[in-house]
């Protein structure tokens, strides 16, 4: 029991810093850019009980933490957008878009660099930070690639609907009703199937963890931890 609350201790504060700071810049800017609605609606704070969905957030990543699961994944509640309100619809929605991943990248730069400071800490502390830094570096930049995956609703899909082509755009939005259940079937099933066959078809081992890596090579360099 007590190791479980230790390993939820150094996972709670970088979930929820990654989460609210995600949802509230995707608010912030759409808000600068002429849709107000996430900012009528209380969404662009750092309170991240503003942000948190039950499930999504707090149970989902719970279990798969407590189960020792290879990956880690949850949601939170989606800043509500109307792109229709933007100044220039189909060009602010690629910044919106980018907003979230774009703060998580920056949390993960911020987090690299507060991890030169940890040695300043008392005994024992000192490695609480450390392992909670370094999980807000690897979560940040996990959720900024996953989030860049160029399929609706996420945020890569509606960077994609931005800067494709009308002829392209347009297919790959209707997709956005049934993205959640392709992505999961690209998450679970595929690599399921890989199984059966003999061949690694994980979106993680092929995507999102290079990804990932190219990220965490840069991020070491600005912070000087090369």
């Amino acid at each position: 029991m007590t190791d479980w609350i230790y390993i939820a201790s150094i996972w709670v504060l970088p979930v929820l810093i990654a989460i609210t700071f995600h949802e509230a810049a995707h608010g912030y800017v759409a808000w600068r850019l002429g849709d107000d609605t996430a900012k009528r609606q209380g969404r662009v704070t750092f309170n991240p009980l503003a942000h948190i969905d039950p499930f999504g957030t707090v149970l989902l990543p719970g279990l798969l933490i407590a189960t020792g699961a290879p990956f880690l994944f949850g949601y939170a509640k989606p800043v509500p957008v109307n792109f229709g309100r933007l100044r220039a619809p189909r060009r602010d929605m690629v910044w919106v878009a980018l907003a979230g991943p774009g703060v998580n990248v920056l949390l993960a730069i911020a987090s690299a660099f507060l991890l030169h400071l940890v040695a300043a800490l008392p005994a024992g502390a000192d490695l609480w930070a450390a392992r909670m830094l370094s999980n807000s570096v690897a979560l940040n930049l996990l959720l900024a690639v996953f989030n860049m995956l160029p399929l609706p609703p996420l945020d890569g899909g509606r960077v994609a609907v931005g800067l494709l082509p009308y002829g392209l755009a347009m297919p790959l939005a209707k997709l956005e009703r049934f993205g959640i259940f392709i992505l999961l079937g690209a998450l679970i099933l595929l690599p399921m199937v890989g199984d059966r066959v003999g061949l690694n078809l994980s979106l993680f081992d092929w995507v999102i963890r290079p990804g990932v890596d190219v990220l965490e090579y840069l991020v070491a360099a600005v912070t000087g931890h090369l």
